[in-house]
């Protein structure tokens, strides 16, 4: 990095030194446990020979901080996809069950959010559409943090929910459904060709809830990459080119996502487990009434407190996908 020229490229300047900080992510924590662990054995020695209560008590306590450090590094020794250092998109639409889908869509808005926070990662709204009486019918979310990608890959899927909904008079018992798909977030450097022939762009007025905040010219843009038929939008910012540069990294982002998909087509084909994440699987299913219980069916991994969960707390299911299927199960999808 401290070559001549290094830096007259700042994109890739910029992906070598996000590189050389995921390496450096593995070397110093590995490093760190190391040192505490030959620490911990010569304190065990010293005990041996000079026995006393209250050094032993310190011991026991490290050793368990040790253990528990262990297991979120061993945990992230299983993140080997070549994209699982990058940041994530998230796109979360809501799916079957009209404005009970969309609360759900909103719920699981909401659950990503509370994880990312919890990691301590940044978050960025790139789009949002609210629903007409309540929740939303999608939104695109951007997790900024190192391995972002690799743990939340795993949540790819159909999400299912069963309560009794608060939006029927009769207080019946609803099944409602949302999707999620989770892309690695690229950088320019990465040779993704858009063609302006290729893209048809439309202009509309952005729409929020109760009317609050809506522009009133037609600065939101929804973008149509015509060879593959993908289609985003973004309608956050006022202003139109910000939404359109917005909307591009979310399509360079799509296609990104699709050319790896058709690359690794053929070895999907042979692979037992492919079907596991593909679209339209129900990969979990979040029970509120009658019992309470979250129930992954690709692990079995069941969790009885919901609310937990639904606060983002999530860890126990993405560490249960990735042990199971290791790291390159949603690669060949």
């Amino acid at each position: 990095m401290a070559g001549a020229g290094f830096w007259d490229d700042q994109e890739r300047a910029r992906d070598v030194v996000q590189r050389v900080k995921a390496l450096k992510a593995w070397v110093e924590p590995f490093d760190r446990l190391e040192g505490r662990v030959r620490s911990a054995q010569e304190l065990g020695d010293l005990l041996t020979a000079e026995p006393d209560e209250e050094m032993a008590r310190e011991l026991d306590q490290e050793a368990s901080a040790i253990e528990g450090d262990l297991r979120a590094y061993e945990l992230r020794s299983l993140l080997q996809g070549a994209d699982d250092w990058r940041d994530a998109q998230i796109e979360i639409a809501a799916g079957a069950g009209g404005t009970e889908a969309m609360d759900w869509a909103q719920m699981l808005l909401r659950m990503y959010t509370r994880w990312a926070e919890r990691h301590g990662f940044g978050i960025e709204v790139l789009d949002m559409s609210d629903g007409e009486e309540a929740g939303i019918k999608g939104a695109v979310l951007e997790i900024k943090g190192q391995y972002a990608y690799g743990f939340l890959r795993p949540e790819t899927g159909v999400h299912r929910l069963v309560r009794i909904s608060p939006f029927d008079s009769n207080a019946r018992r609803h099944t409602s459904f949302a999707s999620v798909f989770v892309y690695p977030v690229v950088n320019e450097e990465i040779n993704i060709e858009i063609r302006d022939e290729d893209i048809k762009m439309d202009v509309f007025r952005a729409s929020g809830a109760g009317g609050q905040h809506v522009n009133k010219t037609s600065s939101a843009v929804r973008l149509t990459h015509l060879p593959s038929g993908v289609v985003v939008s973004s309608q956050q910012e006022r202003s139109q080119f910000k939404n359109k540069a917005t909307a591009m990294k979310q399509l360079k982002n799509k296609l990104y996502q699709l050319e790896l998909e058709k690359q690794a087509a053929a070895k999907a084909k042979l692979d037992a487990t492919k079907s596991d994440v593909s679209f339209g699987s129900q990969i979990r299913s979040y029970v509120f009434q009658p019992y309470t219980m979250v129930n992954d069916h690709r692990t079995e991994l069941k969790i009885p407190d919901v609310q937990r969960i639904m606060d983002g707390d999530i860890d126990e299911f993405i560490e249960a996908y990735l042990k199971q299927y290791g790291a390159g199960a949603m690669e060949a999808r």
